[in-house]
């Protein structure tokens, strides 16, 4: 499914053709309301990507099971990213990929994020700000779900940085960096 590493991270509607122009093939929707979630969805998808909504971000969503139930059904997306574990366990049984989202600002929430992604059990994992390569070397020493950074990254080498930490991709609003060869 990871064909770019690089993943357009739609955080602004206006950058939702830009995205579809560029050599991307995932994005990951941080915008939008539940009224247009899904022609934005299918604009995408018919433009060749994989779009991941991100549900704790959509406006009109609740986060709950009848919420990715009608993500599942009526919107369809490849998968959904949510920072909540049980959101993670329902997506999943509605056989959409999953990505979980950590926030690791300190030791407490490094920690916490390495059980939470134990017992969810998600597709992946995206750790944020993707600026820390060492945390991302030192999650994927201690699982195998496959990692992708975001947040903060600005240069392509930030970017290559993260990947050479052990990332399979990562997620970048920075338009600029969305056609960026690797």
């Amino acid at each position: 499914m990871v064909e770019s590493q690089v993943i357009a991270a739609i955080s602004r509607e206006d950058q939702i053709e830009q995205a579809i122009q560029s050599k991307c093939n995932m994005a990951f929707l941080l915008t939008g309301d539940i009224c247009g979630m899904e022609d934005v969805v299918r604009r995408l998808q018919n433009g060749g990507m994989s779009v991941f909504i991100h549900l704790d971000l959509i406006e009109g969503l609740k986060s709950d099971k009848k919420a990715v139930e009608f993500i599942a059904q009526n919107i369809k997306p490849e998968g959904i990213i949510t920072t909540k574990p049980f959101l993670v366990k329902i997506a999943k049984s509605m056989n959409l990929i999953t990505i979980q989202r950590l926030f690791i600002l300190d030791t407490t929430a490094f920690q916490k994020g390495l059980q939470m992604i134990e017992n969810s059990k998600p597709d992946a994992i995206e750790i944020l700000p993707g600026i820390i390569p060492k945390v991302v070397d030192r999650i994927a020493k201690q699982n195998d779900i496959p990692i992708i950074t975001g947040g903060l990254l600005e240069t392509k080498q930030e970017v290559m940085n993260c990947l050479e930490a052990g990332a399979l991709a990562t997620s970048v609003g920075c338009t600029d960096l969305w056609n960026t060869e690797l």
